[in-house]
């Protein structure tokens, strides 16, 4: 999306929440960290002079994209969201579709198991104090978030005989993933088709209706409509 906002020449601004230590580098101005609830994204709505909000943050992010919704509403700045299509099972899929974490981590087996936590750093507490080992895939290096548990830094997109791999070197039984959607983080769910495994897969959280795209050409094409022939506008 940023790149391609750059190459049309719109004047934006990039928006990172701060939770990653060492983010992509990006072709367009960046801000970094949070904007204090609705009043405070609102606020920087108008100070900046922003006609259009992109929401492209990730699917779980769901306080943001509500604050997003509420700020666009009461400043009336023109919104739309950036977002993946969720993932669909397919032929050969074992998958147990969850609520939310805490359903995730009650569909876990009673007995000890080698679990691939595919769900980032935050909100791993909750795995604690279980029977089972875990591998974890982190962007950053961190802290042991938990007890034993076996960490691989990287950044996707990850590839299908990597995650194959990946499960194999490390006794993989169970995955436990957040249906983000896209292509970038799908390898392990092809990887857990290959190896018939079972997939705990967290359903996305609700967000309040907002108009969504669900590519950056869409964005693109929704931009020029909206304003064909106007002065440039500004979007963050």
């Amino acid at each position: 999306m940023a790149r391609a906002l750059a190459g049309a020449g719109v004047e934006a601004v990039f928006s990172y929440a701060g939770r990653t230590a060492s983010p992509i580098a990006q072709p367009l101005p960046v801000r970094i960290g949070g904007f204090g609830g609705v009043a405070g994204l609102a606020d920087y709505l108008r100070e900046q002079g922003i006609t259009h909000l992109v929401d492209a943050t990730h699917p779980f992010a769901a306080q943001i994209s509500a604050n997003a919704v509420a700020a666009c509403a009461e400043t009336g700045t023109a919104l739309m969201a950036l977002e993946r299509e969720a993932w669909a099972p397919q032929e050969g899929d074992d998958w147990h579709i969850v609520p939310d974490l805490q359903a995730a981590v009650a569909a876990l087996p009673a007995d000890p198991a080698r679990v691939f936590l595919a769900i980032g750093r935050q909100n791993l507490e909750a795995f604690a104090g279980l029977p089972h080992r875990y591998l974890l895939r982190l962007v950053d290096p961190a802290p042991q978030p938990l007890p034993g548990a076996s960490v691989v830094v990287d950044r996707g997109p990850f590839t299908v005989e990597g995650d194959l791999a990946l499960m194999r070197a490390h006794g993989v039984t169970h995955i436990v993933a957040k249906n983000a959607g896209g292509g970038g983080a799908a390898a392990k769910l092809e990887a857990a088709r290959r190896l018939s495994l079972p997939v705990i897969l967290i359903e996305r959280p609700f967000v309040p209706a907002r108009p969504v795209c669900r590519s950056v050409e869409a964005v693109i094409r929704w931009l020029h409509r909206l304003h064909a022939g106007s002065p440039a506008e500004r979007g963050v």
